[in-house]
């Protein structure tokens, strides 16, 4: 036997090993996530003085209720079906269902000055004071919002214009973060144009959010920021306004997000964990995320960074396809402003039809960081049973730093249809490639004929 079949099998024996492994780790990880307990009284928003009317301004209900349901221990709050009409954002409180039910909407003001005063939240990964989120938990456990009816953020003329706007702001907090301004002092607001999200929930435990509609968010949807033990289950979406992602967990962990239907204009599933200097600050790693059966569309099926200053570990997509189509399918990004890591990704049983590109990883995202070191570990990524019709643009690329060389990753059985660049590997060591086709799958070779003899 030579050396060489000897180690191919050998490479085979020990990715059989880790694959079993990380599938004993993913078990062992969704055994911890249990979601929000549902508490057992109800109150019904109508009660409150709620009006489903599409005009009556809701808030005072809604508050009304919060309070009642926080002086009981906890309470599950029913949204019986008709258009509540809110003017400002719904600050949760612990032990709380929101229950929106079928052919129920919450239909947020558009008017920016509602959402004031400043908050605690996260902008891109920078931690500030900014517009209130629309729904909002900071601090609480047992938080959940489900049923089928729709969350309508209404934010097409207002926050959903004010991306052109943003630069100075975005900027001013990005510079903040690099001087290490204290975070009480980083103040945004009237006038500085950042986009709050649809619904955060800022360092909460214990979080369900199943079944609802989302649309018209004024920036990403879902955002659970330091949270941990949440389950995202059964959510659709038409959410085609700028950055409308649609989940971002972020410096978050132990997360399942399952059977979930994407329409996003923007990425559907992005994984973050802190810009820069706040990131590497908070070391707090996005960890333990399982995301299985979800119907991709949108920008990007499947993102993680390029906030990811804290680290991303411990990632499982699984037995996903696509729903429409998508930019890219699965996208890595980091550059060296970001530091941190990404390590232990798997991918495995993923369907795309139409990309531009397949899968990608690029450790110098938007051209940033040329004169930094904050180059990020990549390491140990398994790529497997992916299927693509095509990829107008590229198939598999890696693009790693020469100080910081993307290592241990696995391709197995990759099929894509067509396309116009295969590979592209950059900086990269121990890539292992098996049962890979593109542009289809190679038969059986021709016999040579008259038209093949050079010497006729």
């Amino acid at each position: 036997m030579t050396y060489k079949r000897i180690l191919l099998m050998l490479c085979c024996l020990i990715a059989t090993v880790v694959s079993q492994a990380s599938e004993e780790q993913r078990d062992a990880i969704l055994s911890q996530i249990t979601g929000a307990q549902m508490p057992k009284t109800v109150i019904n928003i109508q009660k409150m003085g709620a009006k489903g009317n599409g005009t009556s301004d809701c808030l005072p209900a809604f508050r009304k209720a919060f309070k009642k349901a926080a002086k009981l221990g906890g309470a599950r709050i029913v949204v019986p079906t008709g258009t509540y009409y809110i003017k400002g954002p719904l600050h949760l409180v612990s032990n709380v269902c929101l229950e929106i039910q079928e052919g129920a909407t919450l239909k947020f003001a558009p008017e920016p000055e509602y959402y004031l005063p400043a908050v605690k939240t996260s902008w891109e990964g920078t931690f500030v004071q900014n517009y209130s989120p629309f729904i909002y938990g900071y601090q609480l456990h047992d938080i959940s919002i489900i049923g089928k009816g729709t969350i309508d953020g209404n934010a097409m003329t207002t926050f959903a214009t004010w991306r052109n706007k943003q630069k100075a702001a975005q900027q001013r907090s990005r510079d903040m973060n690099h001087t290490e301004t204290p975070v009480a002092q980083r103040n945004f607001g009237e006038g500085d144009y950042l986009r709050p999200h649809l619904i955060q929930l800022f360092d909460c435990e214990r979080i369900t959010i199943e079944d609802v509609f989302i649309t018209n968010s004024p920036f990403w949807c879902i955002h659970l920021l330091q949270s941990e033990n949440a389950i995202l289950r059964g959510i659709r979406y038409d959410a085609k306004l700028v950055n409308n992602d649609g989940i971002d967990p972020e410096m978050s962990r132990n997360i399942l997000i399952e059977d979930v239907h994407f329409n996003n204009g923007d990425d559907n599933v992005a994984i973050k964990s802190g810009r820069d200097h706040d990131g590497r600050n908070a070391a707090c790693p996005s960890e333990n995320i399982i995301i299985r059966n979800c119907h991709f569309k949108g920008l990007h099926a499947v993102v993680l960074g390029s906030e990811m200053s804290a680290g991303v570990q411990n990632v499982w997509v699984e037995n996903c396809d696509y729903a429409g189509y998508c930019k890219r399918g699965l996208y890595i990004k980091t550059n060296p402003d970001r530091g941190g890591f990404i390590r232990n990704i798997y991918f495995k049983n993923c369907k795309f039809d139409e990309v531009e590109d397949l899968f990608y990883i690029t450790s110098m995202y938007g051209g940033e960081g040329q004169d930094n070191t904050f180059f990020t570990d990549i390491e140990n990524i398994t790529v497997e049973d992916i299927q693509c019709r095509k990829a107008r643009a590229g198939g598999l690329v890696l693009q790693g730093t020469k100080a910081k060389p993307l290592r241990n990753i696995q391709f197995r059985n990759i099929s894509i249809g067509e396309v116009k660049n295969a590979i592209s590997f950059d900086d990269t060591e121990d890539v292992i490639l098996k049962d890979c086709h593109f542009g289809g799958k190679a038969g059986v070779p021709t016999q040579v004929t008259d038209k093949d003899n050079l010497f006729r």
